[in-house]
């Protein structure tokens, strides 16, 4: 992922908005693949150095770790597509503005222990239900369930974040931009006006 100055975020940044999106793309490489394994998974980030999660025991992506334990875990969105006429610089025709898209990413590069033990997976399970769904039964009486999955703990090596909103832009570019924002009200236009930090024109 290209990181310019302008988009990079700090580790505090990235790691708060990981913990308000916990659910992206699992990435494993495996050895001598011709493409990854991508698993779309849901997730906890426990502190600021762990992931926990589970997977079904049939997914592609364990023979992949078992192969090489280095896997990404990437979480992006929501994107806003801006216009090319919103950032157009003074004196430029509309039409001959450069378009873009806002988006948040980040990305973990962590290192993969498939947990394989009840106990371990109990531990996983709680914590994750504990996070979403407070006061659920206890997994440990779902036997069948226990025994069809596996868990990841994830110990997280490297943070890469990049939030893409014209960081490099002066005030009033900004507010160009966020004034078309205001004006589309399309599905990712609310969360990009808030990390413009600015006020519509």
């Amino acid at each position: 992922m290209l990181i310019h100055p302008w988009d990079s975020a700090t580790e505090e940044q990235s790691l708060a908005y990981v913990k308000d999106n916990q659910f992206g793309h699992l990435i494993a490489a495996g050895r001598g693949r011709e493409v990854p394994v991508v698993v779309p998974t849901q997730f906890l980030l426990v502190n600021d150095r762990t992931i926990l999660l589970h997977l079904a025991r049939p997914n592609p992506i364990w023979a992949a770790v078992e192969e090489n334990p280095k896997v990404v875990v990437s979480v992006a969105g929501p994107w806003a597509y801006v216009r090319g006429a919103w950032r157009a610089e003074p004196g430029v025709e509309p039409e001959l503005g450069v378009p873009t898209t806002y988006y948040s990413s980040v990305q973990l590069v962590c290192n993969a222990e498939v947990v394989t033990a009840d106990d371990g997976k109990l531990d996983i399970l709680r914590a994750q239900l504990d996070d979403l769904e407070p006061g659920h039964g206890d997994p440990a009486r779902m036997p069948r369930l226990l025994s069809g999955l596996r868990g990841l703990r994830l110990a997280i090596e490297e943070i890469r974040g990049k939030f893409k909103y014209d960081g490099q832009k002066d005030d009033a570019h900004r507010e160009r931009v966020a004034e078309g924002l205001a004006g589309r009200g399309g599905p990712g236009d609310e969360a990009a006006l808030r990390r413009l930090g600015v006020a519509p024109l």
